[in-house]
């Protein structure tokens, strides 16, 4: 297995010349200047709250004016809540909802499938399904992967961005439903800075972490400066693969995965089993330099890279015990990645121009047990009848994948920005993205007969050999005109894109174990190899073409009260269905209707902002398990999310801050999802029981869900409220921190059968505690995540389709199925130093 070329990083230079204090930078891939803020002993005591400022609507603006639903965690907030991860920074997003795992697919870091307001149809996730609804951003460029977007360690990073609602006319596909932006701290020629912190902490019912980060800033000259960042994590393991034993019914052939175990007739040992067993390591840079050409021209490459190894599951199995799992075969994931960009700031005349390219290169190879498959298809379908060696004995019919992703994805971003005092505003721009998923999955079962593998690949029974282009043009455009200079503003915007999505290649049997398919060896649409292939048995395409519009209009009543209006639209590409005669799926849009304030009292010493909007999703996509575990993708009529955010912020005195976020959603079907597809490809709403499927001729027994159901994966009341309590100690400073997450009860699935068989996602409350010490340049903290050991359910998932795995009352060792659960880190106790230079 290739090493990754990230294995020696200069980390240890880093952490040893130490890295600068976190600064409040503005984004360099959008603002003329960055400033990194000087070290400070002690931070200044205010009683009114700091201006933020935002790049979402592609200018430098304060946050509290702009017309967009937006919650922002700036580096002092990512600082004081400990983020390391998405998993840290997304339970503060109350928009935001995500899941993991199922049919093979990694539960582990950079596997996610975000949502936003609750625009979730849950389903599977899968290299040839859907893109995502959500597009997250490094920066100015695109870092979303079909999979699940970079799981960035976040640290020297100056603050996170959630656009909630549709931004289709400024960031087009993939942030249908929103946008994530992670935005950097820039190199600042201005002044040397240096600063690093180490860490360790200890998880319950695991093991122990550690962290260590380091930055530097280098000015070179009076007009340059480079910043170089480094990192390293270790996350303690706490899900445990316990001893245990799995018999086939057909067969007889039992497994076991202790160490102890003794071979025998009918007995084959895998020693997997051990204590915390999902630990994972990261490691990472990343090196920016800035160079002002003049008073009017920059350039800014970067390059950042990083690579996380985890192995073992993140979910656990109910009927094994609390965080356990009995697995038998390796579970490894190796995802690395680095991204090149180069971001371009001029000025024509008295317009801004930007051009941002990027180069992401992400590479995962992963090792799954895929025993569960084998087991309940053997218990069910009598699968393990059919899996025999050469001599036509039969044999453990266990699978196991060896699967790898090669991404690589090019984008291309030139705007033009006018002033911002002007009264007629404009940004437009052009944008090009290609993206490529270069896919190979080995579903394998030892000792396989010949004639039952895959030509040329021994042992395996299932082979998938594909390519992916997923390409994106487009040119965009927001007006914007003072009607009333200072308090009435109108804008209007929109979105002319050209899409194609292109896949091709090989999934299936070998003609001996299935000679009647219409894809494997028996589908063949040429005699000629494919990339290690037998042949190419399926090559599908599907373009489009179309527009999105926007329009706002904004009063502000006062300098502190603004309100707005908002129709907003967003897109998801269609794509194509690899098996058989299934017809492409097409592109789901979203209409945002919203009406929003952002409003600031008492001096600024409070702000309060909010929306309450309508949406309305139609034809959405939704991925499912079919036959083989084979990924289907289909439009599902329409649903309605209506719903209301609010934020906000009060500096109570200067020692005392109070914030709090909440989210309620409605969102539910406004027709019936039946299931199937007319012959067109459109969704058909009409399914009473005992009417025909027109696909197979089946009898309906009624839609799978029914209109009027809510929507999956998203609560309907999402909250935090966090209280910061500073106080002196003598010259130093002390602090006290708690932070309560509420997420409110959540469906597991979309249709009503697969809902009773996963079971509901419960309500849960989460507790933060943290505490530090600052004295100087140096700063000591504890904290506890997870104050009470909560077993918060994030997500549920079946190895294969949910109702086979997920079938009740057919094995008595698992009496509701083999349904695992994904749950928050149970509680973790930390020490963190840092020291600023």
């Amino acid at each position: 297995m290739p090493r990754a070329g990230l294995a020696r990083l200069p980390l240890a230079a880093a952490i040893c010349l130490a890295i600068a204090a976190p600064a409040l930078a503005q984004d360099a891939g959008q603002a003329a200047t960055s400033t990194t803020a000087p070290a400070a002993k002690t931070k200044p005591k205010t009683t009114t709250l700091s201006a933020v400022t935002v790049t979402a609507q592609k200018r430098t603006e304060n946050l509290q004016k702009v017309p967009i639903s937006i919650n922002v965690l700036e580096n002092d907030q990512l600082d004081a809540l400990h983020v390391q991860n998405f998993n840290d920074y997304v339970k503060y997003l109350p928009s935001v909802t995500f899941q993991q795992g199922g049919g093979g697919i990694a539960t582990g870091p950079g596997f996610a499938t975000i949502y936003m307001r609750g625009v979730a149809s849950g389903g599977n996730t899968n290299h040839s399904g859907s893109q995502p609804s959500v597009g997250v951003y490094l920066d100015d460029q695109p870092v979303t992967t079909i999979q699940g977007p970079l799981d960035i360690h976040m640290y020297d990073i100056a603050r996170i961005e959630v656009l909630a609602g549709p931004q289709g006319s400024l960031y087009g596909a993939s942030a249908e439903a929103g946008a994530l932006r992670i935005i950097t701290n820039k190199p600042d020629p201005g002044r040397f800075a240096a600063s690093y912190q180490l860490g360790v902490d200890k998880v319950a019912h695991g093991g122990v972490g550690y962290t260590g980060d380091g930055m530097l800033n280098i000015p070179l000259s009076n007009s340059a400066a480079v910043r170089i960042v480094g990192w390293r994590e270790h996350d303690a393991g706490y899900i445990d693969n316990k001893a245990g034993t799995r018999t086939f019914p057909v067969s007889g052939i039992t497994i076991s995965n202790a160490d102890d175990c003794t071979p025998g007739p009918m007995l084959e040992c895998h020693g997997h089993a051990r204590n915390h067993y999902n630990d994972a390591n990261t490691q990472g840079a990343r090196a920016a330099l800035k160079v002002d050409l003049d008073d009017n021209w920059s350039i800014s490459p970067t390059i950042m890279g990083q690579q996380t190894i985890s192995h073992g599951t993140f979910a656990s199995d109910p009927a094994v015990g609390d965080l356990a799992v009995t697995h038998f075969y390796p579970e490894r994931v190796d995802d690395r990645w680095w991204q090149g960009a180069l971001t371009v700031q001029g000025k024509i005349g008295n317009f801004d121009l930007t051009y941002a390219y990027a180069h992401l290169k992400r590479d995962q190879e992963e090792a799954t047990d895929y025993n569960d498959y084998s087991f309940w298809y053997d218990t069910l379908l009598s699968y393990g009848a059919y899996i025999t060696d050469n001599a036509g004995a039969l044999i453990n019919p266990s699978e196991f994948i060896n699967d790898r992703d090669h991404y690589r994805n090019d984008s291309h971003e030139l705007r033009i920005v006018s002033p911002a005092d002007d009264r007629l505003r404009l940004v437009a721009g052009v944008f090009w993205q290609k993206q490529k998923h270069d896919i190979m999955q080995d579903y394998q079962i030892a000792n396989l007969a010949t004639s039952l593998s895959v030509s040329g690949w021994p042992n395996t029974l299932w082979l998938t050999r594909q390519m992916r282009y997923d390409y994106d043009k487009a040119v965009f455009g927001e007006l914007s005109y003072d009607i009333i200079p200072d308090t009435l503003t109108a804008t209007v915007g929109g979105r002319y894109f050209r899409s194609e999505n292109r896949l091709y290649g090989f999934y299936g049997f070998s003609k001996g174990f299935s000679p009647n398919s219409s894809y494997g060896e028996a589908g063949c649409i040429s005699n000629q190899p494919f990339l290690g292939a037998p042949c190419l048995d399926f090559n599908k395409q599907v373009k489009q073409s179309g527009s999105l519009g926007k329009f706002n209009l904004t009063w502000n009543i006062s300098p502190t009260a603004m309100v707005y209006a908002t129709r907003s639209e967003g897109y998801r590409p269609g794509g194509v269905n690899r098996a058989g005669a299934l017809p492409p799926y097409q592109a789901d849009y979203l209409t945002n209707l919203e009406l929003g304030w952002k409003t600031s009292w008492f001096g600024n010493r409070l702000s309060f902002n909010g929306a309450v909007f309508r949406e309305k999703w139609n034809d959405f996509q939704f991925n499912i398990l079919g036959p083989n575990g084979l990924t289907i993708i289909k439009n599902a009529n329409s649903a309605r999310i209506d719903g209301l955010e609010s934020q906000l912020v009060w500096q109570a005195t200067y020692n005392l801050n109070l914030s709090a976020g909440v989210a309620f959603y409605d969102a539910k079907l406004t027709a019936n999802y039946c299931g199937f597809t007319g012959a067109d490809g459109n969704p058909v709403t009409y399914c009473p029981a005992g009417s025909i499927n027109p696909s197979n001729g089946s009898v309906v027994t009624g839609p799978q869900a029914p209109k009027g159901t809510q929507l999956p994966i998203t609560p309907r009341f999402k909250g935090n409220l966090v209280a910061r309590y500073s106080f002196d100690m003598g010259e130093n400073e002390g602090y006290v921190q708690a932070a309560l997450v509420h997420v409110g009860r959540r469906t597991s699935d979309l249709r009503l059968e697969e809902r009773s068989l996963l079971g509901d996602l419960p309500a849960y409350n989460s507790v933060d505690l943290s505490a530090g010490f600052q004295k100087g340049s140096w700063s000591l903290d504890a904290y506890v995540d997870n104050a009470f050991d909560e077993r918060a359910v994030l997500y549920k998932f079946t190895e294969c389709g949910v109702t086979i795995c997920g079938a009740h009352g057919v094995v008595p060792q698992y009496p509701n199925g083999q349904v695992y659960t994904g749950v928050s880190q149970p509680r973790t106790f930390g020490i963190r130093f840092k020291q600023d230079f």
